[in-house]
């Protein structure tokens, strides 16, 4: 696959905020319906990912067609990485694209030790993708009885539920 990664430039944030606000909720409205406050995405959930210093923003085109898009963060240090968010534009899904984009950043920060993304535990399509098709196992579920100290005071089902996924890399070789 011709897969190209485009860094965001923060001047075009708000438009890759509209996207990642505009997939989510496609899933959310499907499974609870429209929120009552309307918000199925805080910006602010968004902006935390954009705005991170250690972000690094991507959209993701195929030969000449945007499919979708993703926020990383790389921590140099620890080599510990994380995807905040990654969508696909629904006409693409299906298709590989996804996991071929995977393999691309997995293969973009080879020095990673592991990786970490979380998830909404309704999404039965996101958890089939990210441990049969990538190769993450859940290591934690966010629920009532063991709550995100993150995400205090946030009482919305889909907001409060959700699994933690990490993917051990090959660890680097000890030096002699």
């Amino acid at each position: 696959m011709n897969l190209r990664f485009e860094p965001v430039p923060r001047q075009d944030f708000e438009d890759f905020k509209k996207d990642v606000k505009d997939i989510f909720a496609i899933a959310v409205i499907k499974h609870f319906g429209m929120p009552e406050d309307g918000e199925v995405v805080p910006d602010a959930d968004v902006d935390e990912s954009l705005y991170n210093p250690k972000a690094e923003v991507f959209y993701v085109y195929l030969d000449d067609k945007r499919v979708g898009g993703v926020v990383l963060t790389i921590d140099r240090e620890s080599h510990r990485n994380k995807m905040d968010l990654f969508y696909i534009y629904p006409d693409c899904h299906s298709k590989g694209i996804g996991h071929a984009i995977w393999k691309r950043i997995e293969d973009m920060y080879p020095e990673t030790r592991v990786w970490e993304l979380v998830t909404p535990c309704f999404e039965k399509r996101n958890i089939h993708f990210y441990v049969n098709k990538c190769g993450f196992h859940i290591v934690e579920f966010f629920n009532a009885h063991h709550k995100d100290l993150r995400s205090e005071g946030d009482d919305c089902e889909y907001r409060t539920e959700y699994f933690r996924f990490e993917k051990q890399m090959i660890s680097f070789r000890c030096e002699e």
